[in-house]
């Protein structure tokens, strides 16, 4: 059996430009629904939705059909549960509230085996490399992992150079509504001194020769920040989408 291809990863580095859509709502049936509606990828988001790992497996199970790559967005950088998710079968990470190139190459060793990391060896009990029936998922399965940390604090952006030249790490992503409120401006996302620190922040991403990537709703911002560089760009969010389409069919029938 061939361990599976991450065409994700192998976008960003071609410097494909991928449009996603963040996933919420995360029942693996509303996951099937969005997998076959023509995004690149979808953010699987288990930091700020009711989610955890034997949810995302289903989740995984239903996407793996579709032509949509999954990137799995952790509630943390616990190592344990980075272990978790890489053998139920996650190939791309996106790790939040990284600060520090320490933290970031840390992420790193969490999705290595030794003795370049310290990811623990269980491949017999693991989905990622269907219970050993892939062969030579230990010495390949680093080829297909992403490693994408996400720069959401002023800290953060203090240390994005030291951050995207860390070893293993793929890619960049700036959260602007985080970002926004370590900058003082809670729920000012698209605020000109935030967009301003997203825009420099593509450019050092990208002088580092790594991806750089952004969550935006506004389809003219989210444009702007592709002309700047960003190659990974989710443009919407599923519940956001439902919430607005809902209200919109409502009011047509009930007038204030």
């Amino acid at each position: 059996m061939e361990l599976h291809q991450n065409s994700f990863k192998r976008a960003l580095r071609s410097g494909q430009t991928q449009i996603g859509l963040w996933h919420g709502l995360f029942h693996p049936y509303v996951t099937e629904l969005l997998s076959g509606t023509g995004f690149d990828w979808l953010c699987l988001d288990a930091e700020h939705s009711p989610s955890d790992h034997h949810n995302l497996l289903a989740q995984l199970q239903v996407i793996a059909a579709y032509p949509v790559a999954p990137v799995v967005r952790t509630v943390s950088d616990d190592v344990s549960l980075i272990k978790q998710y890489l053998d139920i079968g996650v190939q791309t990470l996106l790790i939040p509230m990284v600060e520090s190139a320490t933290q970031a190459a840390r992420i790193v060793a969490a999705t290595r085996y030794p003795p370049k990391g310290i990811r623990g060896v269980g491949s017999a009990l693991a989905r990622a490399s269907r219970w050993n029936q892939v062969s030579d998922y230990l010495q390949r399965c680093e080829d297909e992992l992403c490693v994408l940390v996400q720069v959401e604090s002023v800290p953060g952006v203090q240390s994005l150079d030291t951050i995207a030249n860390t070893d293993g790490v793929d890619g960049v992503f700036f959260g602007p509504s985080d970002l926004a409120a370590s900058m003082g401006m809670l729920g000012q996302s698209s605020d000109p001194k935030v967009q301003q620190v997203i825009v420099e922040g593509i450019a050092t991403v990208r002088a580092s020769g790594k991806a750089a990537g952004v969550l935006t709703v506004d389809a003219a911002l989210a444009r702007k920040y592709i002309e700047h560089g960003a190659t990974f760009v989710a443009v919407g969010l599923d519940t956001s989408l439902l919430v607005t389409a809902a209200t919109t069919l409502a009011g047509k029938f009930h007038k204030s």
